[in-house]
């Protein structure tokens, strides 16, 4: 009982935070919503006018993907898992992630929105690769490591899908650990 003025005190911190990201990007402040603002901004996406619109929360507005799908994920940690949604596809899934780490429990553990890689996965050629392995696809789909490395686009450029210009490695810096305190 001695902690709640403390955490309640947290939270009203935390909610004025909130509503001040909220007002910047025009969404609730969740990390789903801010993830596909950022990437909306550093890979020129143009984000459908509902966020509740299935799997595709955008397109590329310009370059050699221009007009095609997208669907942002921003996960805090890379823990090897994909949320896909078979039976609606995008044409690619844009995945940023925090720190790889495996799958645990989170008790105790901080989980800070920060950026450490970004990977584009061709959405269907990914759901023939796991189905071809036998995986399951759906939430928290299970994508082995080799795909990991195929689809980075940042901070290494394995994949040439998409190429990151240094400006765009510029402002995905601003959210990396030593830029936000992670």
């Amino acid at each position: 009982m001695h902690d709640l003025p403390q955490l309640a005190e947290l939270i009203k911190k935390r909610n004025l935070l909130e509503r001040d990201i909220t007002a910047l990007i025009g969404r609730p402040a969740e990390i789903g919503h801010i993830g596909e603002h950022i990437a909306s901004r550093v890979f020129h996406i143009a984000l459908e006018e509902s966020a509740s619109h299935k799997s595709i929360d955008g397109r590329f507005s310009d370059g050699l993907l221009k007009g095609r799908s997208v669907n942002i994920k921003w996960y805090a940690r890379r823990e090897g898992l994909l949320d896909i949604t078979p039976d609606a596809l995008p044409d690619y899934y844009l995945v940023l992630t925090g720190p790889k780490s495996a799958a645990m429990s989170s008790r105790g553990r901080v989980r800070p929105w920060i950026i450490e890689a970004v990977f584009l996965f061709e959405a269907q050629d990914l759901v023939v690769q796991l189905e071809a392995r036998g995986l399951k696809i759906g939430i928290a789909s299970s994508i082995v490591q080799q795909f990991w490395e195929q689809a980075e686009i940042y901070p290494i450029q394995s994949s040439t899908k998409l190429m990151v210009t240094e400006e765009q490695r510029q402002q995905l810096m601003l959210f990396r650990a030593n830029s936000v305190g992670g």
